[in-house]
C-alpha cells in the first residue's frame, strides 16, 4: 500500500515535469514588429529569443541582442483545450501600448502566461478595451 501511493506520487511529480520540460528545451525566436512592456520594463520592437530561465520553466529569459535586453519574467502554465498550431508569443494591446503576456508552443495545450504588469493593471482599472495580438516564432 505504501509503495503505491509512493509510485503515485512519483508518477504525479513526472507528469507535471513533463510540461515544464517543454519550454526548457525550446529556444523560441521572433520579430516584434512594435514596443512592448515586460517585466515593468519597456522594450524596442526587434528580434528576440525566449527560453526557460530556470530549470524548472516558471521563470522565462527574454533577449535581443541588438538592443542589449536581457529580461526575466516569472510565468505560470495555463492549459487550453486545443494544442497551438505554432509557436507564437501573445501580447495584450491596449490603444498604443503592447504587454507581452503569454507564449505558446506548437503542438503543446499548455499556455506560459506572464504577470500582469502594474501599467497594465491601470489600463485595466480605467476600462481601457483590450485586443491580443500574436506574433507568430520559430524554433532556434
Amino acid at each position: 500500500m505504501k509503495q503505491s501511493k509512493w509510485i503515485v506520487a512519483m508518477m504525479l511529480v513526472a507528469f507535471s515535469s513533463l510540461a515544464v520540460a517543454q519550454i526548457g528545451s525550446t529556444q523560441i525566436a521572433t520579430q516584434v514588429p512594435f514596443d512592448f512592456m515586460v517585466a515593468g520594463k519597456i522594450v524596442p520592437a526587434g528580434h528576440y529569443t525566449l527560453q526557460a530561465g530556470t530549470m524548472d520553466g516558471k521563470t522565462l529569459s527574454i533577449r535581443n541582442s541588438d538592443a542589449k535586453v536581457n529580461l526575466f519574467s516569472s510565468s505560470r502554465e495555463s492549459e487550453s483545450a486545443a494544442p497551438a498550431a505554432s509557436y507564437s508569443l501573445l501580447f495584450k494591446h491596449y490603444g498604443d501600448s503592447y504587454f507581452l503576456s503569454g507564449v505558446k508552443l506548437q503542438g503543446s495545450r499548455y499556455v506560459y502566461c506572464l504577470p500582469v504588469s502594474k501599467a497594465e493593471a491601470e489600463l485595466r482599472a480605467q476600462n481601457v478595451s483590450a485586443r491580443e495580438e500574436t506574433v507568430i516564432a520559430s524554433i532556434r
